[in-house]
């Protein structure tokens, strides 16, 4: 397997309507992650259609969401590009592999893990503590400076988590340590994830990433939990529906819009625009799912969500390819 079958990726178009398709794309993305959370918090309590659909464990929910989304995407995009999908060096094909395990697998089970111990809006603020952990990284390899504003950044993010998960202040969060625990798990692999990503997209196209990514993390997963053991608990249609529903809602479709986003804008205001899914996810599960917030957490929240944005604004000097968070809620 060779580099010679890397994609190369054109120049995103340039312009004012072009700028804002992107923008719209983007916050397309962060809304179906939000909906998708909700709908992860309303299978985990037994609210979903009244019921109908039973809870679904995390691990179930991790694994349908990867397998069901690499089953529906592996067609299509062999047959539109065919069996060169899988080509590679072997380094970044291992790589690719290692993404999809210790990435996306992980941070999807330790993410929804958290979401059933704690609620929408204590998982997802821990895990996006993810770019200052990415940060951290990259200063201690030296790609990155040191700076004021950046060490402000880390301040910032620890006292938006200490008012949002009830530390400081009188929030009403359950401080649950298993579910605050999976959510800073979730946290690392996201930036893992995010981190060795990066490395791998300056060589090859973003959907043959994915592609193995899901392939690793699918084959995982049928290893931690294999086939049978899944019949064994004989889910209903409507269950079945939902995780089908909840793979396209929380994977794929999001991503092809993210995606999509990327073609218009650079890294730096996608990653800005995309600082809107845990708005959307938190306030979506307030008001479907009645999470209230005290005011001390939705200051929590807003000051975890200015620190993640400020961290990721260029400095206005020239730097080492900045790391691309994509997410993967």
């Amino acid at each position: 397997m060779g580099l010679t079958c890397g994609v190369s990726i054109s120049s995103p178009p340039t312009g004012r309507s072009h700028t804002l398709r992107g923008y719209l794309f983007i916050a397309a993305a962060g809304l179906c992650w939000g909906i998708s959370a909700t709908l992860g918090r309303a299978v985990f309590t037994g609210r979903l259609l009244g019921g109908a659909v039973h809870p679904i464990h995390p691990l179930i929910l991790a694994q349908s969401r990867t397998t069901i989304s690499f089953l529906v995407l592996m067609p299509v995009l062999l047959a539109r590009r065919g069996a060169g999908m899988f080509c590679m060096a072997w380094r970044d094909f291992w790589l690719s592999l290692a993404l999809g395990v210790l990435g996306m697998a992980s941070s999807n089970f330790f993410y929804y893990l958290a979401i059933q111990r704690t609620n929408v809006a204590t998982a997802i603020t821990l895990q996006y503590t993810a770019p200052i952990l990415v940060l951290l990284y990259m200063l201690a390899r030296g790609r990155q400076r040191a700076t004021l504003r950046r060490a402000g950044s880390v301040f910032l993010a620890v006292l938006g988590i200490a008012l949002t998960i009830g530390i400081v202040g009188r929030g009403r969060f359950h401080l649950d340590t298993v579910g605050l625990l999976a959510a800073e798990i979730a946290a690392v692999s996201f930036a893992y994830y995010n981190v060795a990503g990066s490395q791998l997209l300056e060589r090859y196209d973003r959907w043959r990433i994915l592609l193995i990514a899901l392939l690793a993390a699918s084959v995982f997963w049928q290893c931690v939990n294999p086939p049978w053991k899944i019949s064994a608990v004989h889910y209903s249609g409507a269950e079945w529906g939902f995780m089908t529903v909840f793979a396209v809602t929380s994977v794929l479709l999001p991503f092809s819009l993210y995606f999509g986003g990327l073609q218009y804008l650079d890294a730096t205001r996608a990653i800005v625009t995309s600082c809107l899914e845990p708005v959307f996810s938190i306030a979506i599960a307030s008001a479907v799912l009645g999470e209230l917030l005290s005011w001390w957490q939705i200051g929590g929240i807003a000051v975890v969500l200015a620190a993640t944005i400020t961290v990721q604004l260029p400095e206005g000097v020239k730097e080492l390819r900045p790391v691309v968070l994509e997410p993967i809620e």
